[in-house]
């Protein structure tokens, strides 16, 4: 229980989302005084009137705003302007409501997606600005970083109290497995396992496998994101990370002896890799609010790969 969150509303957009439910589970662990966590059914977050509706309706003390359109790199270039004026309209209007409400405090997701494709490893926060996001995933990571400059500049006008963090690549029980919108963890989970069920020799894999990228626990982001809305009142952007990078060719090497696939890994080397490297530095989280992740990723990945086995038709029901 804790005093901070005990005679507080929240509100969680996306809250009924992969990180929203464990960020709403950490939530009641700390005994917040009301919870809400709306549908896109009941307030559709890219109209203005309804997020106006919303607030007026909750009267919150807190939102955390994890509402977004979402998918690995298949979707990001199947549906770019979605995936961009999306984000965009519902992060610009929360943000905006916000401050019209004089909400007291106000937590925004952003994402690794907006960091420049060559960016210095570890990613470090002020190297933002030094580039165009990698290509396939540009539309979403600047939708995204364009909330950053809205609070920075709120804040700077209004005074409004508005946090911005950045988790890397999440993954853990509860995430998305529908083909069309899954990451790279979800979507080499059921392609290995669809395998050893139908006896296949191989699995095809987009790109070289050679370009890596950093996992971050689900339940890790969530109490990141609830200790900087404890303890984090600044301007400047915050990653949530593990600092451990690992190249995608072991990371499927890793599934398959996991699920059992014993076959030919084949990578196709028509499809694009994405950003070639992700490991943030997330240095600033425990200097500011004493984040680290906990969760080791070879325990993170086991417990992602039995939730699946046993929640398939969940895992598999949600493709946008």
């Amino acid at each position: 229980m804790s005093e901070f969150w005990s005679d507080r509303t929240v509100v969680v957009t996306g809250g009924r989302g992969f990180l929203g439910r464990a960020v709403c589970a950490r939530l009641r662990e700390r005994g917040v005084g009301r919870l809400i966590a709306p549908s896109s059914a009941e307030y559709d977050l890219r109209r203005p009137d309804d997020v106006a509706r919303l607030f007026a309706d909750t009267q919150p003390d807190l939102v955390f705003h994890l509402a977004a359109r979402v998918g690995g790199i298949g979707a990001n270039m199947a549906r770019p302007a979605d995936l961009y004026l999306d984000n965009l309209l519902m992060g610009t209007y929360v943000i905006e409501e916000a401050r019209k409400a004089g909400t007291p405090k106000t937590v925004v997701t952003g994402t690794i997606c907006s960091y420049p494709k060559h960016t210095p490893v570890p990613f470090r926060e002020d190297h933002l600005w030094q580039g165009y996001p990698e290509e396939t995933n540009a539309p979403y990571g600047v939708a995204k970083l364009a909330q950053l400059v809205q609070a920075q500049a709120n804040r700077a006008q209004y005074g409004q109290n508005v946090i911005y963090l950045m988790p890397t690549n999440l993954y853990g029980p509860g995430d998305k497995f529908h083909p069309a919108v899954s990451h790279v963890i979800p979507a080499l989970i059921k392609k290995c396992v669809d395998a050893v069920e139908s006896g296949a020799d191989h699995i095809e894999v987009w790109g070289t496998g050679s370009a890596s990228r950093e996992f971050l626990y689900v339940d890790d982001a969530a109490e990141g994101l609830v200790l900087a809305a404890e303890h984090y009142d600044g301007p400047d952007p915050v990653n949530l990370g593990t600092d451990e990078e690992l190249p995608i060719r072991d990371l499927a090497a890793m599934i398959a002896e996991l699920t059992g696939f014993t076959g030919e890994i084949r990578w196709d080397t028509s499809k694009p890799d994405g950003q070639p490297r992700r490991r943030v530095d997330p240095s600033r989280a425990a200097e500011l609010f004493g984040f680290k992740a906990q969760v080791p990723f070879a325990e993170g990945l086991r417990r992602t790969i039995d939730w699946y086995l046993t929640h398939r038709e969940e895992a598999l029901a949600r493709d946008h």
